[in-house]
């Protein structure tokens, strides 16, 4: 894979962390039960975020150790294949972190 697609896929995770972090922002458990289409969002944010993550080269993921990778990753695999036993309290505070801590170098 080359750096330019590297680059794309770290786009990728930044930019829909970001927006689903602000989507998530000042929402409650009780908000995303309410609005189905906030959760569906939040979700497929997530996935993407983990996908992207996933197809980022080892030798790309060994220069940023500060990206929590494979707690990315397996995010996207419980949203894809636990669906019905996701906590989407613990996902959001998981996309805040990766946004926050993890790839607000990249902004």
């Amino acid at each position: 894979m080359s750096k330019r697609s590297s680059d794309i896929r770290l786009r990728h995770m930044l930019d829909h962390a970001r927006e689903a972090i602000v989507l998530a922002e000042n929402k409650t458990r009780k908000d995303l039960d309410r609005d189905r289409l906030l959760e569906l969002a939040l979700v497929r944010l997530l996935e993407i975020v983990g996908e992207a993550a996933s197809r980022v080269p080892q030798e790309e993921c060994v220069k940023y150790p500060e990206i929590p990778w494979a707690q990315i990753v397996g995010l996207r695999n419980r949203l894809i294949h636990g669906y019905d036993a996701v906590d989407l309290t613990s996902s959001g505070r998981l996309s805040h972190r990766i946004y926050h801590h993890s790839l607000r170098p990249w902004r």
